[in-house]
Formats: C-alpha cells, structure tokens, sequence
C-alpha cells in the first residue's frame, strides 16, 4: 500500500514534562509515570506514522528544543515546527494551512492513539479529494483521533477550516459533535472512518492492558 505521494502527515504533541502531560493519569501513575506513558505512544505514533512511507512533520506545544522531547524524536528526522494560536482550534488550523501550501492532502493527528495503525492513515488519506476536503476518525470519548483536509480553493479552505476549528470547545465530550454541526451548516462534505479509542484516563489504561495481552 503506497501512500499518496501529495499527502504529508502532521502529529501534534508536547515535551514530555512531568506534571505537564497526561495530568488526569497522574492519580494512577505519578507525575513521572504519566510523562513515561506520553513519551511511549508518542514513539509509538511515530514509528506508526513513518510505517506509512509518507512525509510528515512534528508540531510542538511548548520547548521544541525539550532534552526528553529530543531523545525520542531524533531517531526518526522528521521537521520539527512549534504551534502557533491562542487555543488548540487555532493551532490546528494554522497547521494544516502551513502544510497545505506544499501538499493537497494533510492529515492531522495527536498522540493518544495506540490502536491507530497505518492502515487507518492510508485509508484516510485515500478518502480525501475535491469532493471530500475533511476527514475524521472520531474517538470515542466524543473528540476525534485524526483530522485530515483536502486543499481547496482559498475561500473554500477558509470556510471548512473556520467551521471546524473556530469556537469549538475543545476537551469535552461534545467536539467530534459540534464539529458534525458546523461542517454541515458551512455545507461542507466530510467523511468518517469508524472510531477508535484514546488514552486519557486511569480507566483507558486497563483497555490498554487488555490489548496488549
């Protein structure tokens, strides 16, 4: 399976800082605990994403040049590049315009997957196209796993970027619904791959367990 060669993938991620990342596992891991875990699927997603073949990118909340973020990013070369926006709408939005001037199709994902798989990048990267500018995997805890946008014409990016980014309230259950709204309303098409699970609570991580097993 070949990834289109006018797709790039972007991951969103942070340094992992003790007591700055994955703070509602702290209860059960410890500050540092919760950082390990970070760091782990994040390695986990990057060797995920570079499974693909396809062009791809770092984009940083927070010290770009973080020791931690360095030594597990390194190995894998990918251009590193820090987010820019008041909140994570516009961080997104300002990312996959950047990305969008060198590539037609962009997906944007996070870190929290460990069940999203190559298989999954390709097949969204393959729904994108003029008639279909957006694409999702939801998560289940009501957010989404994966984002990914087509390039359009100049007004019509606008439209879809605004709509689904702008005054969205981010980390509740309610984003991956709003979104649904808004994308309608602006009559702008999406498509959705079935979706998948996150780890960002104590609960998730016996899930994580369970897979593992």
């Amino acid at each position: 399976m070949v990834f289109p060669a006018d797709g790039h993938i972007a991951v969103f991620t942070k340094p992992p800082v003790p007591g700055l990342v994955k703070t509602r596992l702290v209860a059960a891991l410890g500050a540092h605990g919760a950082a390990a875990m970070h760091e782990h699927l994040l390695v986990r997603t990057l060797r995920t994403v570079t499974g693909t073949g396809a062009s791809a990118s770092l984009w940083i909340a927070g010290d770009t040049a973080d020791a931690a973020l360095r030594a597990c990013t390194d190995e894998f070369a990918l251009p590193v590049h820090r987010q820019t926006g008041d909140d994570l709408g516009q961080r997104m939005a300002a990312a996959l315009r950047a990305s969008l001037g060198t590539y037609r199709r962009v997906l944007l994902i996070g870190s929290d997957c460990p069940v999203l798989t190559t298989a999954h990048l390709h097949e969204a990267a393959d729904r994108l196209d003029h008639d279909t500018p957006a694409v999702f995997i939801p998560a289940e805890d009501g957010g989404y796993v994966l984002v990914g946008v087509f390039a359009t014409p100049d007004e019509h990016l606008a439209t879809l970027l605004h709509a689904a980014f702008h005054d969205i309230p981010w980390s509740t259950a309610h984003v991956m619904r709003i979104t649904r709204e808004r994308l309608a309303a602006a009559r702008v098409h999406w498509a959705e791959l079935p979706p998948l699970w996150d780890i960002d609570r104590p609960e998730d991580l016996t899930r994580l367990r369970d897979t593992l097993r």
